[in-house]
């Protein structure tokens, strides 16, 4: 029997090299459910063997990482000729250390504690400049989920009217399509972790997501209900475009 390699991702490449467990892995969960292919490390030597396998368009570089710090590390990647874009993330807002961040090679600068919104900013424009995007548009059966555009097309065109947080909940459950999502994981990434809501809720919403697109059997799609779990969606026909 042969075994078949599988395709290589499309989506945008992010490598993480933070050495606060926390950060790293709240950042990555985030960049993951914005679509992009996210690998992370807590030192510059546990990134070295990821850097050898395969091409990252992005790299997040905290400065102070035990071992070599960030701006060593910059250097000498840029010496290796690794060409990603590098954004690093700093405690500190100095001047000269903007300047020696930037002279390691590095194409942006973020201070922390930064705001999620404007990290993901600066992540989208610096994977732009690298020549790839996260993806925008999402099919699924006969219709089309546009991120962009914010909107959820029908085949003939004609647009579905959603709810802010109905639209939410249908990018996140395309976002994670065929992996069990729990309630809990669904109200704080679509509500939202400061909110207290009732688990139920999601029910409600599925349900009435359901309606909104005329599910039947045959729609190409489904929405599996996990009992005492949550959710799982599944794509039977159409994929990322």
């Amino acid at each position: 029997m042969t075994t078949q390699t599988p395709p290589p991702s499309t989506r945008p490449t992010i490598l993480i090299v933070e050495d606060d467990a926390n950060l790293r892995m709240g950042l990555r969960d985030n960049l993951r459910d914005e679509g992009y292919d996210v690998t992370d490390a807590p030192s510059a030597k546990d990134a070295a063997p990821h850097l050898e396998s395969r091409v990252f368009d992005l790299l997040i570089l905290d400065v102070m990482l035990p071992g070599e710090d960030g701006y060593s590390f910059c250097r000498r990647l840029r010496a290796e000729g690794v060409k990603s874009m590098v954004l690093m993330l700093t405690a500190r807002s100095l001047e000269d250390d903007l300047v020696r961040g930037f002279e390691a090679g590095a194409q942006d600068y973020l201070t922390k504690p930064y705001r999620l919104r404007e990290l993901l900013a600066r992540v989208q424009a610096l994977v732009r400049r690298a020549g790839t995007a996260p993806p925008q548009v999402v099919t699924f059966g006969t219709f089309t989920l546009d991120l962009g555009r914010r909107a959820v097309l029908r085949a003939d065109g004609g647009e579905v009217d959603l709810t802010r947080t109905e639209f939410d909940l249908l990018a996140f459950l395309l976002r994670h399509r065929d992996r069990a999502l729990p309630r809990g994981e669904i109200l704080d990434a679509v509500w939202g972790r400061d909110v207290v809501v009732d688990p139920r809720t999601v029910d409600n919403f599925v349900s009435n997501l359901k309606k909104k697109l005329g599910w039947t059997s045959t729609s190409g799609f489904t929405i599996h209900t996990l009992r005492g779990v949550g959710y799982r969606m599944e794509v039977l026909s159409g994929g990322p475009s």
